[in-house]
């Protein structure tokens, strides 16, 4: 299983018979890996519990630990994505559009799988299972390989997943993960265009960017998410606090969790201590720059690098703007095009933040946390696209399909 040539190889080697799967077989056999699932959740907390111990060694906490951590709960949900992605439609198969052309021809577009899929990520454990779901929904196979951190607790899932397979007569390799972590072993799969159809990278922007300058397959871009939040002056002032909380301290490890809040300066004496005091309740560091710091003196200042920085953890910065304007042109520079929000009663001004910001998620009076698969009614998902091209934003069933033109004639021939 570590010869990562021979798992490219059988990968392809089942790819047609896993795309001739009947809707049926395919939500059978997730079902089962659901059951299964939550049927050995003990062994797979057992396998947990060495990657954590071992990440508690290597000084992981906060944030990137809780990404590892999988209990009971988690387990439950993540098995119960597989379920929530059996009652979806079956997108492959639809035809798109069908029309009848001068010549006669009926010329329509179907949605077909990918083939092979690959997914790099890092230290969560619950990717393993929503890769694996969606791709086996859409009638593709994939290769997995996880970050080092996780590799017990992946290998206990996929093992898990392949004796559903196994049992519901499909075959096995439809999932492999790739056991060896060392970097070697990732640039390798990064060059597999033999095998490989499409490369998804989950994790922070190293390893995206590592896998977008170094793949031979092509790759999606996922994840980077320095989101941000523009309280604009007319912004509700009851709803200021609880959405800026949510989006930062409900989980602050994730790609949608808001790291920049920018502030109009009409409003910034009102609202910059309730800010900071909410802020610092919820143990989130405040970095701000020098206006902000005119208010409350206890903030850290705010460098250059602070407004580039993803930081996945308790940190937020926090800058002040003159204009909507001012707010979009620095969301725009610094935005790694993932979710932006703006907290207004301006119509005109969340109109414009709506139109002028160019990231993937761009809400309204409403937290960033909301971008993903799930709460957007795609049941799990496979990341979360900042590109522009094939897919972008949550890539749930359809974004893993592709499309191949189907020609229905009765004897054309071209003149």
């Amino acid at each position: 299983m570590n010869d990562i040539k021979e798992i490219g190889k059988r990968a392809k080697s089942c790819s047609a018979e896993i795309a001739k799967l009947t809707t049926n077989e395919k939500n059978e056999a997730l079902l089962r890996a659901c059951k299964k699932l939550k049927a050995k959740s003990e062994e797979i907390i057992n396998a947990n519990n060495k990657d954590i111990e071992e990440a508690k060694k290597n000084g992981i906490s906060g944030a990137l630990l809780d990404r590892l951590i999988l209990d009971e709960s988690r387990i439950n949900d993540m098995s119960d994505g597989l379920a929530d992605i059996a009652k979806l439609d079956d997108p492959v198969g639809e035809v798109l559009s069908i029309k009848t052309i001068p010549n006669g021809l009926d010329v329509g577009q179907k949605r077909v799988p990918i083939g092979v899929i690959g997914i790099i990520y890092e230290a969560r454990p619950n990717v393993t299972v929503d890769g694996f779901g969606l791709s086996l929904k859409t009638g593709n196979t994939v290769i997995l390989k996880g970050g080092k951190e996780a590799i017990n607790s992946n290998i206990a899932i996929v093992d898990i997943l392949r004796e559903a397979l196994k049992e519901s007569g499909i075959p096995e390799d439809m999932v492999q993960l790739i056991k060896n972590t060392d970097r070697e072993s990732t640039t390798e799969l990064m060059k597999m265009d033999e095998y490989l159809d499409l490369l998804i990278p989950r994790g922070g922007q190293g390893l995206i960017k590592a896998v977008v300058h170094n793949s031979t397959v092509p790759v999606i871009e996922t994840g980077a998410g320095n989101c941000h939040i523009f309280i604009d002056a007319s912004a509700d002032r009851d709803r200021i606090l609880p959405i800026i909380i949510n989006a930062k301290a409900q989980r602050p490890g994730v790609c949608n969790a808001v790291e920049h809040i920018l502030i109009h300066k009409d409003i910034l004496e009102e609202i910059a201590e309730s800010v900071y005091k909410g802020l610092r309740e919820n143990d989130v560091e405040v970095r701000a720059d020098k206006r902000f710091r005119k208010i409350v003196a206890e903030a850290k200042e705010a460098v250059e690098e602070d407004w580039e920085t993803e930081y996945l953890d308790y940190i937020i910065s926090i800058k002040t703007v003159d204009s909507v304007e001012e707010a979009i042109d620095h969301i725009n520079k610094y935005s790694t095009k993932h979710s932006e929000s703006i907290l207004t009663e301006s119509y005109r001004n969340s109109q414009k933040f709506l139109d002028e910001v160019d990231s993937a998620a761009v809400y309204i009076n409403a937290s960033t946390r909301f971008t993903d698969g799930s709460q957007f009614g795609f049941g799990a998902e496979i990341g979360i696209s900042t590109q522009k091209l094939h897919a972008r934003g949550p890539m749930g069933l359809k974004e893993l399909t592709t499309t191949k033109y189907i020609i229905y004639g009765n004897g054309q021939i071209r003149e």
